[in-house]
């Protein structure tokens, strides 16, 4: 578990936390807009779930002048299985084991009703049904997703699931004006 020095601010961690290809979360936010993405692990249905459906509003959010990133517990492998198999493999992501950007985004364990309540089941059947089978756990399976779009270092809108099957809207949170944020 993390200790409370390990907490970092969001300025703190989007300044620190690298994307793969070594850019800051800052600097992409301060290039354009991007829709941070949280996963919980690459082997959640409803993170594939989640890939697919940025994957279908790409078309969106390029039209918003935004760029998905994707924040993941897993390793190198993992995520870039994940997103190559949601058809997002160029998409930058965040590798995150210790869970640093999620606390600093205020991103929490969830409870049992959240992990495994009666819409989880419901939801969980039909990403099954979807062909989106259960994988591998690496991380902690705990871990609630969330998405926020930032521009300049700031958060524009998020999304905070209410359990691990919520199923946003990526395309109307990108489509949130960013015009005079700074």
């Amino acid at each position: 578990m993390a200790r409370e020095s390990d907490s970092l601010t969001m300025e703190e961690a989007i300044d620190r936390l690298r994307t793969e290809s070594g850019s800051t979360v800052r600097a992409l936010s301060e290039a354009s807009p991007i829709l941070l993405v949280f996963l919980r692990h690459s082997g959640c249905p409803f993170c594939k779930e989640a890939v697919a459906d940025v994957a279908r509003a790409r078309g969106a959010l390029e039209r918003a002048g935004v760029r998905p990133v994707f924040v993941m517990q897993g390793d190198a492998r993992d995520a870039s299985r994940l997103l190559e198999q949601g058809g997002l493999g160029d998409a930058e992501r965040v590798l995150d084991p210790g869970r640093t950007l999620y606390r600093a985004m205020g991103l929490r364990r969830g409870n049992p009703w959240q992990m495994v309540g009666p819409f989880v089941w419901w939801r969980t059947l039909q990403a099954l049904w979807a062909g989106r089978m259960i994988g591998r756990v690496a991380g902690d399976p705990f871990q609630m997703p969330g998405v926020f779009l930032l521009h300049r270092g700031r958060v524009i809108a998020s999304h905070r699931f209410r359990s691990q099957a919520d199923r946003p809207d990526y395309a109307g949170i990108a489509s949130c004006p960013v015009d005079g944020v700074g």
